[in-house]
């Protein structure tokens, strides 16, 4: 009972807390004139991958370096072949020229990085620097080539000011409070059904810290939003590979010796997938969202089968 307790506490805790900080951290940003592109593809995924952030390293210190890298590998096929999947199904999303000509690529490239570092069973702390730096360098590109956006509302962006601020500070708290609660409910959960900690990090943790990635995408298709919803999606998927394991191995060196090759294989083909789905008619339509969904379906079903 605890260890469900643990997991359903963490898993709405570090909802809330994603909704809290993608909320002040897009109103900031709005304010500083960057398009909705760029918006989801730095600011919303920064955000919404906070929960796998807190749960990779909060696993990797305590020696669970397989939740760790299954989280970021099972995330990002999550992103792709489940939340942009049922996205597209609700919504068709629109794609603009810039995500199939950079974006994208730069998604397919950061993923083959991740598999190449990972050839030795591990990243190192230089790895993690290579990874770290290579962010930071994307981050400082997406900015300075980005098209402002002037604003009129300069007294109201003053006022509301330091109330996204709170909104920050809150949801940063609640995504490490509930990654720490999620992760310790996993483990435990993994250790009394005899589960591999590689399969529970590729499932229920993948799932769960990338259910602030699901509401985020369909919420912004729903408003008409697209690029939100696909920004967010390669963001976060470049947070995971850059950021979050950068970091984390900065921290903790990460062991990788339980990953299998479909693993890799399905990761890399989706992100791969993505790049014809975008460019055809710069859209993802239904008939294209229906193939990633019922993809990541017969993943997680084989998985299952393998546990």
């Amino acid at each position: 009972m605890i260890t469900w307790l643990s997991i359903i506490g963490g898993f709405v805790i570090l909802t809330l807390g994603a909704e809290s900080l993608v909320r002040g951290a897009s109103s900031i940003a709005l304010k500083l004139g960057l398009s909705p592109l760029i918006i989801g593809l730095t600011i919303v995924a920064f955000g919404t991958s906070a929960p796998e952030l807190a749960v990779s390293i909060k696993s990797a210190v305590a020696g669970n370096s397989g939740i760790a890298l299954g989280n970021v590998i099972g995330s990002n096929i999550a992103n792709i072949g489940l939340i942009l999947g049922i996205t597209a199904l609700i919504r068709p999303i629109k794609i603009e020229s810039q995500m199939v000509k950079r974006d994208i690529p730069i998604m397919i490239a950061a993923s083959l990085l991740f598999w190449g570092l990972l050839l030795d069973d591990g990243l190192s702390f230089i790895d993690g620097a290579i990874l770290s730096t290579l962010l930071v360098s994307y981050l400082s590109y997406s900015y300075f080539t980005a098209d402002k956006q002037t604003s009129d509302e300069t007294e109201v962006a003053g006022q509301n000011q330091w109330l996204s601020v709170i909104f920050i500070i809150v949801g940063i708290s609640m995504l490490v409070g509930g990654g720490i609660l999620f992760v310790d409910g996993a483990v435990a959960l993994a250790q009394s059904f005899g589960i591999s900690e590689i399969i529970i990090g590729l499932t229920i943790v993948a799932i769960g810290t990338s259910m602030p990635e699901l509401v985020t995408s369909i919420v912004a298709a729903l408003k008409g939003q697209s690029d939100i919803a696909i920004g967010n999606v390669v963001g976060s998927n470049l947070f995971n590979i850059l950021g979050i394991l950068g970091v984390t191995a900065l921290i903790h060196p990460i062991i990788s010796s339980d990953i299998s090759t479909l693993d890799w294989q399905v990761m890399i083909g989706l992100a791969v997938m993505l790049l014809p789905f975008a460019y055809t008619g710069l859209r993802i339509g239904r008939r294209e969202g229906a193939i990633l969904v019922l993809g990541y379906l017969a993943y997680i079903s084989y998985l299952v089968t393998q546990a």
